[in-house]
């Protein structure tokens, strides 16, 4: 089955509660500042719709509602850098420590400390993100890999089960780019550029064993996600009931968005956690396979762009990385 162990992975997660508190505070915030942002703009929108007759007020209630999701949204795009390296990278770096049995030093906050690791292996927030959308890429070149060999395979119906199947590999590694940057943290390396190509070649030559239980992780995240979701109703509708005008379909988003922030919380940290045991203790003693090295620079643009920084052939800018692989 899996090859992880849940006990061990709640067991680190509950040492790591100041980080738990703020992804919660941060998550659920992003969540209130949707609704409040949708909640003004509706209400603008039908005090704009009190001009005109009742079907111009539905009208202007809704696009409201859509445009002040829709600004709060767009300023949530730009933040999310910063998120990743305040928030994500941190608790990845206190968890790399805790999965390796180091404790935390004495007299400095879980916060500050991880904060200070963040700040020694990435400089600056943009180097982080730039980072983070290479390995990104490579991720979605050795998942369409997977995709390719099952779509050539002589089966009745393989290739419409492969595209199935790609869907799903593509929600099951969204947790692997920050277990790649975590590596980037274990091996306290002073070019984080080498690190993730390291790591990511491991990925590479281990992608069988960490496809499986990213497989299994997700089943477990998004049962978990979807569960949430159906209990968040009761509180979304309640929302949308003190809101003016009909906003129906406001109950149905504010609850996806509910159980969104328990996801990104809670559930993402547990399976990231997870996913640490395993690649740490499957890369043991490996090195880095030449060959593997070679098939993901022909096949992914982003790998061989990250090949190049940690050689030092370019300077890290985000804007290269957010092009297509």
């Amino acid at each position: 089955m899996w090859d992880f162990s849940i006990g061990v992975a709640l067991g680190i997660m509950a040492r790591t509660m100041p980080f738990i508190v703020l992804r919660m505070a941060v998550y659920f915030g992003i969540a209130l500042g949707y609704i409040l942002m949708t909640g003004t703009g509706a209400g603008i929108g039908y005090g704009i719709g009190a001009l005109g007759e009742a079907g111009f007020q539905t009208s202007s209630t809704f696009w409201g509602g859509a445009i002040g999701f829709g600004l709060f949204g767009a300023v949530m795009y730009w933040a999310r850098e910063y998120i990743l390296y305040i928030v994500k990278a941190g608790h990845i770096a206190v968890l790399v420590e805790l999965l390796d049995g180091k404790p935390m030093p004495d007299g400095r906050s879980q916060v500050s400390h991880a904060t200070a690791v963040v700040k020694e292996r990435f400089a600056q927030a943009s180097v982080l993100f730039a980072i983070d959308q290479l390995i990104k890429g490579v991720i979605a070149a050795i998942t369409g890999l997977v995709r390719g060999i099952l779509s050539i395979l002589p089966l009745p119906g393989m290739r419409q089960l492969s595209g199935i199947l790609h869907a799903f590999l593509r929600v099951a590694v969204g947790f692997i780019d920050e277990v790649i940057l975590a590596h980037a943290m274990r091996t306290r390396s002073s070019n984080p550029w080498a690190s993730a190509r390291e790591a990511l070649v491991l990925y590479g030559q281990n992608y069988k064993i960490m496809l499986k239980n990213a497989a299994w992780l997700a089943i477990f995240v998004y049962l978990l996600s979807f569960f949430v979701f159906l209990i968040m109703l009761v509180p979304a509708g309640l929302v949308v009931y003190l809101m003016p005008g009909a906003w129906a379909a406001g109950g149905f988003v504010f609850a996806i968005l509910f159980a969104w922030s328990v996801k990104a919380a809670l559930l993402e940290p547990f399976a990231i956690t997870c996913l640490m045991q395993v690649y740490f203790r499957t890369i043991e003693d490996q090195q880095p396979d030449p060959e593997w090295e070679a098939r993901l620079e022909q096949m992914s643009d982003k790998f061989r762009k990250l090949k190049a920084r940690a050689l030092g052939e370019s300077q890290p800018s985000t804007t290269d990385s957010l092009h297509p692989a």
